[in-house]
């Protein structure tokens, strides 16, 4: 497979910059802060732990937790693994290769790469910039569907735009597969973080019988360290298929994220309702900080998520840019290049409570050049 370009670039900074503008999670709860919000019984259950193998499926309450995310969805169509494992399995387990699989372009690259490397032939489903925000162009989809297309990926809230349709565009896509027989891959890993909750979509694996969610516990929920994600699909030959593959991976889980992942699922609404809050804050400031620079940046306000993708239009290139700032201001900045994507754009995150701080070095670098 080829690099993966987002990952290399911050295994090289994410680590040494001081200040972060780019990271895609929410700020990152505590060991402690996690265990405060543990019942008796699962307080119980971390205290007695034994550090053995589990259950390769994933732990049943754990299941019986990531179930109730869903409307239609059973703890037994839940099959618990670490995200990007998700993404592995799903591609080397969905039918048809060989054929052609679409994709909204930009995306987060192992959502294409790893389709690509088991035997798909990529096309790409471009976004585009309308009225000061992104947008899909769902007559495009239904141009580039062909007899050869097996597979249809999206990821709404989108990484790295924030970009959400409605419910009735999801369920147009929805159809368009159905008429094609089409499986459905879904990155919803940031479900649950739409600026305004009434946009929240219905889960793939809810509408669609073909349908695969990808949910995890890294973004929306704060915590990135638990490793602990699932997939969430009502096709009984295809969690077969995904099961089987996990015994070559992973094989199973580990027994204390699975227990503290049971603490963060059982305390849902408070802790969504943190994370929401900084990115409403951290929104409002980047609002305020792009629209007074217009003449550096084009703001494009994002639907979703704890990431933006607003453009640089100084004449520069967006990954000299980048470096300059990182190495100026000891601010890391994540380049639009490693998406592969034109024009200029970078990702910001919103999710962190150093967003305030890290815009201030922003600002401080843009009076000084």
């Amino acid at each position: 497979m080829r690099v993966f370009k987002l990952e290399r670039y911050f295994a090289r900074y994410e680590f040494q910059a001081k200040y972060l503008l780019s990271s895609s999670d929410c700020e990152s709860l505590s060991q402690a802060e996690l265990l405060a919000l543990a019942g008796d019984d699962t307080r119980r259950m971390w205290e007695e732990l034994i550090l053995g193998y589990t259950e390769s499926q994933g732990h049943p309450l754990l299941r019986e937790e990531i179930a109730k995310l869903y409307d239609h969805t059973s703890a037994e169509d839940i099959l618990v693994a670490v995200p990007e494992e998700g993404i592995f399995l799903a591609m080397n387990s969905f039918p048809g290769k060989g054929g052609q699989f679409l994709h909204p372009f930009p995306a987060y690259q192992s959502l294409s790469e790893i389709a690509y490397a088991a035997g798909y032939e990529p096309l790409a489903w471009p976004l585009r910039v309308e009225g000061g925000r992104w947008t899909l162009d769902l007559e495009q989809l239904r141009r580039q569907v062909s007899p050869r297309m097996r597979l249809l990926v999206l990821n709404f809230p989108h990484n790295p735009t924030g970009y959400l349709p409605t419910e009735a565009e999801l369920r147009e896509i929805v159809a368009i597969a159905r008429e094609h027989n089409l499986f459905i891959f879904s990155d919803e890993m940031y479900r649950y973080l739409e600026h305004h909750p009434e946009e929240r979509l219905p889960a793939i694996c809810d509408i669609y019988e073909n349908g695969v969610s990808l949910g995890g516990l890294s973004k929306s929920f704060a915590l990135p360290g638990l490793r602990i994600g699932w997939l969430a699909t009502r096709h009984k030959t295809l969690f077969e298929s995904l099961a089987q593959l996990k015994d070559y991976t992973t094989i199973c889980g580990s027994a204390p994220s699975e227990i503290l992942a049971i603490i963060g699922l059982q305390a849902k609404e408070v802790i969504l309702e943190r994370n929401r809050s900084i990115v409403r804050n951290n929104l409002q400031l980047a609002r305020e900080f792009f629209q007074s620079r217009q003449q550096d940046f084009q703001w494009l306000e994002p639907q979703g998520s704890s990431i933006a993708f607003p453009r640089l239009l100084r004449k520069i290139p967006v990954g000299t840019f980048c470096d300059a700032v990182v190495r100026q201001e000891n601010l890391m900045i994540l380049p639009g290049d490693v998406y592969n994507f034109p024009g200029n754009h970078f990702r910001i995150g919103l999710g962190r409570k150093s967003f305030p701080e890290a815009l201030a070095r922003l600002g401080a670098f843009l009076e000084r050049i």
